[in-house]
């Protein structure tokens, strides 16, 4: 992403976070009480267990591949760069049963009227921040569905402000504002796994009845204690020592990517292997809903477009008309009676999560 645009994605971003603060504005008034209850979700050994220095975390230990890593040349700085992220994909494969929990607790959540809330700092603030930013034009969720909350507020990502990671007091305070209850799925992202700011926000949160996952890059930490789920992709040591904006950012995108779409897909908005569920904005997306249309159902480009207009542009009314045979009014009887799954739809039957 070139850096012109990098900065005008992120400035929407921040946008979309600002307008989710305003949302969701409000504190609760047992902030005391909820603290306390929030401390005794974290679990017993993290009590017990001392946190860890830093030299002890994998993704702050030094990596053999990269000594002498400043006396290489440009094509031996890259090679050695790719060579450490051909390791990722198989450092998240070994936690695909717990991604596969994660998957259906926030179809779930999102199901019943809950939101997938993801709470990060620095990098994987970043990560948490881009994947929510990108469900609604992919998926056509309303923004409020899938959120994030970022260490520093919207500001952060674009300028560092990684000293309010330190705070467990304004972690808590910032899931508090968003009002976590049961039918939410929150999800703390933190390479190193003991972000004071993010442990807080996830121990608060279960102890407000949501259901919470931790996605880090290190094992046995107070993220994973504080969590229902933990997600562990150990990518090893960094390239640069420390530099979790690169293995460990890289798998977190990979998992959240894993997760919302995965998420979405068994809440039936892709159909086969298409987003079905987009709304026709621009050329670009005009022109994939015919494509989509034709190619699903056989159909040629003319049909294809009369059958969008009578559909009132909606690609799941009109996939449904096209493979039940049915009218628009039965077609979007179907989608609601099934929560928009198109597969069900057309079948006629009801979601099971």
């Amino acid at each position: 992403m070139a850096p012109t645009n990098a900065r005008l994605y992120f400035s929407r971003c921040a946008e979309f976070g600002a307008r989710m603060g305003e949302f969701e504005a409000g504190t609760h008034s047992d902030m005391a009480t909820i603290t306390a209850n929030a401390e005794t979700q974290i679990k017993p050994e993290r009590q017990q267990r001392p946190d860890a220095s830093l030299n002890q975390l994998t993704t702050e230990s030094s990596n053999e591949a990269s000594f002498g890593f400043d006396t290489k040349s440009a094509l031996e700085i890259a090679r050695i760069i790719n060579h450490e992220d051909s390791k990722i994909a198989a450092a998240v494969k070994k936690s695909l049963p717990e991604i596969s929990l994660v998957i259906d607790s926030v179809a779930r959540s999102l199901r019943d009227g809950g939101r997938l809330i993801y709470i990060g700092a620095g990098s994987s603030g970043r990560i948490a921040a881009l994947d929510a930013c990108e469900c609604p034009p992919y998926f056509s969720t309303p923004p409020q569905s899938v959120q994030y909350i970022m260490a520093g507020g919207p500001k952060a990502l674009a300028s560092a402000v990684e000293v309010n990671e330190d705070s467990e007091e304004l972690g808590q305070r910032d899931i508090a504002r968003r009002r976590p209850t049961r039918k939410d799925m929150v999800i703390g992202l933190s390479s190193s796994g003991r972000t004071p700011y993010v442990v807080a926000a996830v121990a608060y949160a279960r102890a407000r009845g949501a259901k919470t996952a931790a996605i880090t890059c290190n094992q046995n930490t107070p993220l994973a204690d504080a969590a229902d789920i933990v997600i562990v992709a150990d990518v090893g040591a960094e390239v640069i020592s420390g530099s979790t904006r690169m293995k460990a950012a890289t798998a977190q995108k990979m998992i959240t990517n894993m997760i919302t779409t995965g998420a979405m897909t068994r809440l039936g908005y892709v159909y086969d292997n298409a987003m079905v569920n987009v709304h026709m904005q621009n050329s670009k997306l005009v022109e994939r809903g015919i494509s989509t249309l034709m190619r699903i159902c056989g159909i040629d480009r003319e049909t294809a477009v009369m059958t969008i207009k009578s559909a009132g542009r909606s690609i799941p009314v009109a996939l449904v008309m096209l493979k039940a045979g049915v009218d628009k009014p039965e077609a979007v009887r179907r989608l609601a009676r099934s929560d928009g799954n198109v597969r069900l739809a057309i079948e006629d039957t009801t979601l099971e999560l």
